[in-house]
C-alpha cells in the first residue's frame, strides 16, 4: 500500500496537470508575454512541472517499485528517466521514507534542484518518524513557505513525543485550522494523560467530525470510564466501525465479556479489528478456549489476528500451543518474532528464546530488548551484556526498554563502569530521563553503591513517580545514610506524591538503621491515618527490627506474639539479629529454631546462629552448626589460591611495618591468639581485594560484594586506598555488602580513579 506522503506526490501530476507549483496560500501569478531566447525558453520549461505522458508513466513506475520496496531498482529507473519534474524528486522522497531508508532519503532532499511544501512536508514527517525531532524542529523554521498540513506534521509530533505545550504553542499560531488541527490537539490531550484539558478543548467545539469523536471514546476507555464512554457513544450524531470496536475493546479491557458481547453482536458491520478485540478480550480474561473458539470463526485473519492468539497463548505460558500456531501463520512479521523471544524469555526457557531470537531475519530494538531482558530474569546477566555488545556492534538502535534491561542487568551482577558506559550511549541517544528509565539508572547506581552518582541521576529525573521516590529512601537506607533517607521522604510529601506500602519499608528500615526508634513507632503507627495504609508483613519486619537493634527486645518478642498472622523466616530473622547484637543466645536460638523450620536452607542464618554461641563461647554448639552449614552449602577452592595467599603474606608484612595491628576479638573461633591473626590475614575480604589487585589495572576501583556484614577487624584495611610502594599505584577500594540477596547498610564512598600519589 502506497504510504500517504507516496500519494500526495504524484496526484498533482496525474490530476491538475501543467501547473506551476507554488505555495497554497499563495494567489496564482499573471505572465505578460515577453519574446525570449530559445536556450531561456527551453530552460524554463524543463524546470515547470509537466503534464506530459510519458513522464507520468515513469513516475507511476517508480511509484510501484517503491511500494513493493524495491527502492534500488527506484533509484535505477529515476536516474535514467530522461526528464523529471518536482513530483518525481517527491516519490523517491517519500518511497525512501515509507521503506525506512531515512539516510537515502536525506539524499534526495539535499540534491533536490528545487523543492515545493510538499518536499519540506515530506521530510519534516520524516524526520519525525525516524525519532529526529531536532531536525524536525529545524526545518520546519527553515521552511520558505508553510501550509496547514506542516503546521499539523509539527503538532502531531510534538504530541507523539510528549510536548504537549509545544504542541499547543504550534496550534495557537497556526494561521488557519483545519479539522486535522483540532483532532491533533485533541489527541496530544488525549494521548499523554491531560484528559480534562481534551474534555475541555472537545466541549468548546461543536463541530467535531467523527474521528474526533472516536478519539474521545477511546481516552474514556482508556481511563476505565465506561460509564462516560457509553453517554458519549449513545451522543454520537453518527456511529462508524470505530466507534463499536472502542466500546467492544472497553468492556472487554475491563473483563465484561458480557457487554462486550452485547456490542459485538449488536455492531452493523465488523471487521477484523472487531473480531480481534473479542478473541484479545477472551484472552486477556483468561478465557482461551473461547478465544480459540473466535480466532477459529474468523471470515479472515491478518497477521494482527495470528499474533493475538500467540499472545494469549504466551501470556498463559502455553509455548508448545503458541509454537504450533506461529509455525502454520501464513506469513509473519517482526512483531510475531519478537512474542516468540518474549513468550520463552518469561517462562525462564532461555534457550528456547535465544533459537527463535538466533533465526530472525530482521531484529528491532524489542528483538534485541526482549532477548536481554530473557536474559537478565534468567540470571544470565553475563549474558545479557555480551548481546548488548554484539547489538552495538549491528548498529541496532536501542529503546528505552533495552537501556532499563540493560541498567537492571548492571545491578545484578554489581559492575558500574558497564552501567555507566551505558548510561552514557542512553545521554548520546537522545532520550531523556523517564520515569521507567530513570527508575531502573537510579536503582543501578544504589547497588552498586555509587551514592552521588544515584543523587545525581535523582535530580535529573524531571517528572518522578513514587517508585522513584521509593528507590532513593530505600537506597539511602540500605546504604547507612538514614538521614537522608527521611529528609527526601520529607520531600517527596511536599512534592505531593502520596507515599505506598514501599515507601514506608523504607522510611521504617531508614530509622532502624539511624537508630530514631521512637520515630519509626510513630511512622509505623501513623501509616493508616496519614496515608491510608494498613501495615504488611514486611512492616512488622521492619518494627521488629527496629526494636531489636535499639536492644528492645521485650518489647519485639511481644510484638512477635500479637501479630495478626504468622511470623515468616524474615522476621525471625530479624530476631536472631538483635539476639546475636545483644548476646541473648536463648532468644537467638528459638528464633533460628523457628527460621529452620521454614527455610532449612537458609545458610545465611547458620552463620548468624554460629556467631551468636561463639560470641558466648558455646564452641561445641558452633562446631556442630559449621559441620551442618558445610554439608547445605558445601566449599570450593580458587584455583589462584596459591598466587593469592603470596600476595596477601607480602601484603601483611607491609602492613605491619606501617604499624597495623589486627583485632583478634572480633574472630568468633576457639583458637590460639597466633591462629585468630592467621585467619584474619586470609579473610575472605582481604582475598577479594588481594584478587582484584592482582588482575585489575593499577587506578580502576575495586567492588567488593558481599552477602554478609564486614568485620569491624577488616574495615581499617579494606576501606579506602591500596598502595604500591615501588610504582606508586593506587587502587580504590569499595566494599558493598548484601543481606539476605538485598545491598543493605555498608559502602565506601566511591571515587574517581586517578593516577598514584594523588589524594582520592
Amino acid at each position: 500500500m502506497v504510504s500517504c506522503s507516496l500519494r500526495l506526490a504524484i496526484l498533482p501530476e496525474l490530476i491538475h496537470g501543467a501547473r506551476t507549483h507554488r505555495p497554497i496560500n499563495e494567489p496564482p501569478r499573471f505572465f505578460s508575454i515577453v519574446v525570449e531566447s530559445k536556450e531561456k525558453k527551453r530552460r524554463r520549461k524543463a524546470s515547470l512541472p509537466l503534464s506530459d505522458p510519458e513522464v507520468v508513466r515513469w513516475n507511476k513506475t517508480v511509484t510501484e517499485y517503491m511500494r513493493h520496496g524495491r527502492c534500488d531498482a527506484a533509484r535505477h529507473l529515476f536516474d535514467r528517466m530522461p526528464r523529471r519534474t518536482i513530483v518525481s524528486w517527491n516519490i523517491m522522497l517519500s518511497g525512501y521514507l515509507s521503506n525506512s531508508r531515512y539516510s537515502a532519503a536525506l539524499r534526495i532532499f539535499d540534491t533536490m534542484p528545487r523543492r515545493d511544501v510538499v518536499s519540506w512536508n515530506t521530510m519534516i514527517n520524516g524526520h519525525v518518524r525516524h525519532g529526529n525531532l531536532d531536525a524536525a524542529r529545524r526545518m520546519f523554521k527553515e521552511m520558505p513557505h508553510r501550509d496547514t498540513v506542516s503546521w499539523n506534521i509539527m503538532i502531531s509530533a510534538y504530541s507523539h513525543n510528549g510536548q504537549v505545550e509545544q504542541a499547543k504553542e504550534m496550534f495557537d499560531h497556526a494561521p488557519v485550522k483545519d479539522s486535522v488541527s483540532w483532532n491533533g490537539l485533541l489527541a496530544a490531550y488525549v494521548q499523554n494523560g491531560r484528559f480534562e484539558d481534551a474534555e475541555k478543548l472537545f466541549e468548546s467545539n461543536s463541530c467535531w467530525d467523527i474521528v474526533s469523536w472516536n478519539a474521545m471514546l477511546s481516552g474514556f476507555v482508556q481511563r476505565k470510564r465506561l460509564a462516560d464512554a457509553r453517554l458519549l457513544f449513545e451522543r454520537l450524531p453518527e456511529k462508524d466501525i470505530v466507534s463499536w470496536n472502542a466500546m467492544i475493546s472497553g468492556y472487554a479491557q475491563n473483563g465484561n465479556m458480557i457487554e462486550a458481547k452485547h456490542f459485538f453482536v449488536e455492531s452493523p458491520s465488523k471487521d477484523v479489528f472487531t473480531w480481534t478485540a473479542m478473541l484479545s478480550g477472551y484472552a486477556q480474561n483468561g478465557m482461551l478456549d473461547e478465544a480459540r473458539m473466535v480466532f477459529d470463526e474468523m471470515p479472515e485473519r491478518n497477521i494482527v489476528s495470528w499474533n493475538a492468539m500467540i499472545s494469549a497463548y504466551v501470556q498463559h505460558r502455553k509455548m508448545v500451543e503458541a509454537e504450533e500456531l506461529f509455525n502454520v501463520m501464513p506469513c509473519r512479521n517482526i512483531s510475531s518474532w519478537n512474542t516468540m523471544v518474549t513468550g520463552y524469555g518469561q517462562a525462564g526457557m532461555i534457550d528456547e528464546a535465544r533459537r527463535i531470537f538466533d533465526k530472525m531475519e530482521d531484529r528491532d530494538a524489542i528483538s534485541w530488548s526482549a532477548m536481554i531482558a530473557g536474559y537478565t530474569q534468567s540470571g544470565r546477566g553475563e549474558d545479557a551484556l555480551h548481546l548488548f555488545i554484539e547489538m552495538v556492534r549491528n548498529g541496532a538502535r536501542m529503546n528505552r526498554s533495552s537501556f532499563t534491561c540493560l541498567f537492571s542487568t548492571c545491578a545484578d551482577i554489581a559492575v558500574l563502569e558497564c552501567g555507566m558506559q551505558v548510561h552514557g550511549r542512553l545521554v548520546k541517544a537522545g532520550y531523556g530521563l523517564g520515569c521507567f528509565v530513570g527508575n531502573a539508572l537510579l536503582a543501578m547506581y544504589f547497588k552498586c553503591g555509587s551514592i552521588d552518582e544515584a543523587y545525581i541521576a535523582f535530580c535529573e529525573i524531571s517528572q518522578k513517580d513514587v517508585v522513584t521516590w521509593n528507590t532513593m529512601i530505600a537506597g539511602y537506607a540500605r546504604h547507612g545514610f538514614g538521614d537522608k533517607a527521611l529528609e527526601v521522604f520529607d520531600l517527596m510529601r511536599k512534592a505531593g506524591t502520596k507515599p505506598d506500602e514501599v515507601t514506608m519499608v523504607g522510611v521504617l528500615s531508614a530509622c532502624s538503621h539511624t537508630g530514631l526508634v521512637n520515630k519509626g513507632i510513630d511512622f509505623f503507627h501513623s501509616m493508616h491515618q496519614d496515608f491510608g495504609l494498613k501495615p504488611r508483613a514486611e512492616h512488622y519486619t521492619c518494627l521488629i527490627d527496629l526494636l531489636g537493634r535499639a536492644g528492645r527486645l521485650a518489647e519485639a518478642k511481644s510484638l512477635m506474639k500479637d501479630l495478626p498472622f504468622q511470623p515468616d523466616a524474615t522476621m525471625w530473622g530479624a530476631l536472631l539479629g538483635a539476639s546475636r547484637i545483644h548476646h541473648d543466645t536463648d532468644l537467638g536460638k528459638k528464633s533460628a529454631e523457628k527460621i529452620f523450620e521454614l527455610e532449612p536452607d537458609n545458610a545465611g542464618m547458620y552463620v548468624l546462629l554460629s556467631n551468636l554461641y561463639a560470641s558466648s563461647g558455646s564452641w561445641a554448639e558452633v562446631g556442630k552448626l559449621r559441620v551442618m552449614m558445610r554439608d547445605k552449602v558445601g566449599d570450593t577452592v580458587h584455583p589462584e589460591k596459591a598466587k593469592i595467599y603470596a600476595f596477601l603474606e607480602e601484603l601483611d608484612l607491609k602492613m605491619k611495618k606501617a604499624g597495623y595491628v589486627p583485632s583478634t576479638k572480633l574472630v568468633l573461633h576457639d583458637v590460639e591468639e597466633e591462629e585468630k591473626e592467621h585467619m584474619l590475614k586470609y579473610h575472605s575480604e582481604k582475598f577479594a581485594v588481594a584478587y582484584g589487585i592482582l588482575n585489575m589495572t593499577p587506578t580502576r576501583p575495586i567492588r567488593v560484594i558481599k552477602n554478609l556484614r564486614r568485620l569491624p577487624a577488616n574495615s581499617g584495611v579494606s576501606k579506602g586506598n591500596l598502595g604500591n610502594e615501588k610504582d606508586g599505584s593506587r587502587w580504590r577500594v569499595q566494599v558493598v555488602c548484601l543481606s539476605h540477596s538485598c545491598l543493605i547498610l555498608s559502602s565506601v564512598e566511591m571515587g574517581r580513579g586517578r593516577r598514584g600519589g594523588e589524594q582520592l
